[in-house]
């Protein structure tokens, strides 16, 4: 790496001193660098990188026919063939969390996803976070069945000392050496399962990577160095609670060591206003410029497998260029009024139709053949009894979102309680309750009927005095509204006249506005959905609906007295009345 650049340099200079020569001597012409490579011709070499991240189990197209590996794998050899035939050559990145989100592939412990990697071809993967929900075991079948490398250089065996995955790997692309590095984020330890991640120590990614660049630097190994990450990325590194990202990475390593950042974790598009530290407005089909700091470009392709990013590269003058970026949508539809439309209101149709300018990708026969048994053995598995209730847990629209019901306290409850969270009390907006579980059996069907949205769980702590603020607003959210709050592990009385709650009890104790409590909502309801404040909060990144098939099987029997909402527990009071909840403003004449 250091050869290439001083080779650079010395190039500079030359051109300098020949320069200052041609004033005494017409002989001596300026020699001029190519500023293009056009003008550099064979001197320039092409490749082309292409990435994905945060795959979260979506190896099967969604309802509505959007992304899925099949159309991803026609996609990807479309590029290719078209790189190869302009004399430049591809390389395929992950930034990690192939794992958990989609039940089909959770239950098959992601299999699928790995043999459509496998597929269609990826070069490596950065070890996401969630690639431990699973036990380590599971991990190793993964590595094992990966045709490619997964890389962690900060993740170690505690016993052993040593690195737990291969810290990168040099690929030689076009006639360049590229190592790339891989990293996780430091915040697998606090949002991971402790069961199985206690054996593992997570480093600090910076000065892992630097110990690395050192190694490849003084070995000669490699012309360029990325680093392929699942750390997130962060505008103008403003991380907030979660641990540093790309940016805060980009910008601690010395300037021309790292040449781009291939990234995931925080699941956004990294389409940056040019010359700016702030997100551009993008929307689906947009152009996008990405983020660079420290001379480093970073990106960042969405989540699902929504899009592939390209980031074509030319090397001359022993300098990288990036000559065009472009995040590519595999069969996204345009969206709704819904968001998107896999989020669409389970109440109305779900619709949608192709972002214009584009056509539908065709799905790849092989690799479409090739998953779908898994699909089909996914949908059985949904019906695999996974507990049990001895009477009716209401969720129906009509009763859920006017009073207090056992379903509403059994959700809010299977979130407080959950290991990673253990809070003090529970908050279920009624408006994610989209159905009833009927006396019986219990399967995950049933789960994911009942919690569609995969909304991520969350937590967060406020002192007694701010709590009462919060509440203020949030217990007095009208009946008949999706805001309307199921309320788990607290008691109060809320004067819905005033907007005003009294507080009395929670997870058994007295209420006491000194002391401190955490409680667990939604990461959506954290962020300001349904009106409530948005507040600080810490998300575990794992869905509602899966923290409640764990709760289900944890009790194997749900007993509805358990549930079933105590008089008195919740008081709501209006014009002197005792009623279930704040009444809806009377409409305007």
């Amino acid at each position: 790496m250091k050869k290439t650049l001083i080779k650079g340099l010395i190039a500079t200079a030359v051109v300098t001193a020949l320069t200052a020569c041609g004033s005494d001597n017409d002989d001596n012409k300026e020699v001029v660098l190519p500023a293009t490579c056009a003008e550099a011709g064979e001197a320039c070499t092409k490749f082309t990188v292409l990435h994905t991240n945060d795959n979260h189990g979506r190896f099967w197209q969604s309802a509505n026919g959007e992304y899925g590996m099949a159309a991803r794998k026609t996609l990807i050899d479309q590029i290719r063939a078209e790189v190869e035939a302009a004399g430049g050559e591809t390389l395929l990145l992950s930034g990690g969390d192939i794992n958990t989100g989609v039940p089909e592939s959770d239950m098959q412990d992601a299999v699928p996803d790995f043999i459509g990697m496998n597929l269609i071809g990826y070069d490596a993967m950065a070890v996401g976070n969630h690639e431990f929900d699973n036990s380590l075991d599971v991990v190793e079948m993964q590595r094992k069945l990966a045709d490619f490398p997964m890389l962690a250089a900060n993740i170690y065996d505690k016993e052993t000392g040593e690195r737990y995955f291969d810290a990168y790997k040099v690929f030689n692309v076009n006639g360049l050496r590229i190592a790339v590095v891989g990293l996780t984020t430091e915040d697998t330890v606090r949002i991971g399962n402790a069961e199985y991640i206690s054996g593992l120590d997570f480093k600090d990614p910076t000065k892992e990577l630097k110990a690395v660049i050192k190694e490849i630097q003084g070995a000669d190994a490699a012309d360029l160095i990325f680093a392929t990450t699942h750390m997130g990325h962060y505008a103008d590194a403003a991380s907030g609670s979660n641990a540093p990202g790309d940016v805060a990475l980009a910008r601690a390593v010395t300037a021309g060591d790292l040449q781009a950042v291939i990234g995931g974790h925080s699941q956004n598009p990294v389409c940056m206003e040019p010359g700016t530290n702030n997100y551009a407005d993008f929307n689906r089909g947009d152009d996008c410029a990405p983020d660079t700091q420290n001379g480093t470009y970073i990106m960042q392709a969405h989540e699902w497998g929504k899009y592939v990013g390209r980031a074509d590269f030319e090397y001359f003058n022993g300098e990288l260029h990036l000559a065009t970026y472009k995040l590519v949508p595999v069969n996204l539809m345009v969206l709704n009024k819904y968001g998107s439309p896999e989020l669409a209101d389970r109440d109305d149709p779900m619709s949608g139709t192709l972002i214009p300018g584009t056509t539908e990708i065709e799905q790849n026969l092989g690799v479409l053949e090739a998953l779908r048994a898994y699909q089909e053995e996914g949908q059985k598995l949904l019906d695999v009894v996974i507990g049990s209730t001895d009477g009716e847990l209401v969720g129906v629209k009509s009763t859920v979102r006017y009073e207090q019901t056992n379903l509403g306290h059994l959700l809010a409850r299977a979130q407080s309680a959950y290991k990673l969270v253990e809070a003090d009390f529970g908050i279920m907006n009624s408006g994610g309750v989209r159905a009833s579980i009927t006396e019986g059996d219990i399967t995950y069907r049933d789960v994911l009927t009942v919690q569609p949205f995969g909304n991520m769980v969350a937590y967060a702590t406020m002192s007694g005095t701010d709590l009462i603020e919060y509440m203020n607003e949030v217990a007095t959210k009208t009946v008949g509204a999706g805001s309307y709050a199921q309320l788990d592990g607290i008691k109060l009385s809320v004067d819905c006249d005033a907007k005003k709650v009294t507080i009395n009890e929670i997870a058994g104790e007295t209420f006491d506005a000194s002391k401190d409590y955490k409680f667990s909502l939604s990461t959506f309801l954290a962020a300001g959905g349904d009106g409530y404040p948005a507040i600080e909060a810490t998300s575990i990144e794992i869905a509602d609906a899966l923290v409640l098939r764990d709760y289900i099987e944890t009790q194997d029997s749900i007993l509805v007295g358990d549930f079933n909402p105590v008089a008195g527990d919740i008081e709501y009071l209006a014009g002197g009345e005792s009623l279930k909840g704040c009444p809806a403003a009377p409409a305007a004449n």
